[in-house]
């Protein structure tokens, strides 16, 4: 007698797993660039005056680095986080460098 799952029920709850997981995986990375797509709204303040603080587009610039790099060292490079984080990186840099 087989101990643990079904074989059958184990492959689709891995199925259902993987596929939750890429969905999620999407929908946080559309997010992520959203985020740092606002950034271009604060850059055109920060040009027209109105400086705002450069210690969190700093900190943005250099988490995105951190996971850009986190995602290209992984044995099996992921992706959808290096390229959720680039926009993060160029944004973030423009904008902590328009808010000096």
């Amino acid at each position: 007698m087989m101990q643990g799952k079904h074989p059958i029920k184990k492959n689709k709850q891995q199925y259902q797993e993987t596929r939750t997981t890429i969905i999620i995986g999407r929908i946080a990375s559309i997010f992520s660039i959203m985020m740092y797509v606002s950034y271009i709204a604060q850059i055109i303040n920060n040009l027209h005056g109105s400086k705002s603080s450069p210690v969190q587009p700093l900190c943005a610039t250099i988490n995105s680095c951190f996971w850009v790099i986190y995602g290209l060292i992984k044995k099996q490079r992921d992706w959808p986080i290096v390229i959720a984080n680039i926009p993060g990186i160029i944004l973030g840099l423009i904008t902590f460098i328009t808010s000096l």
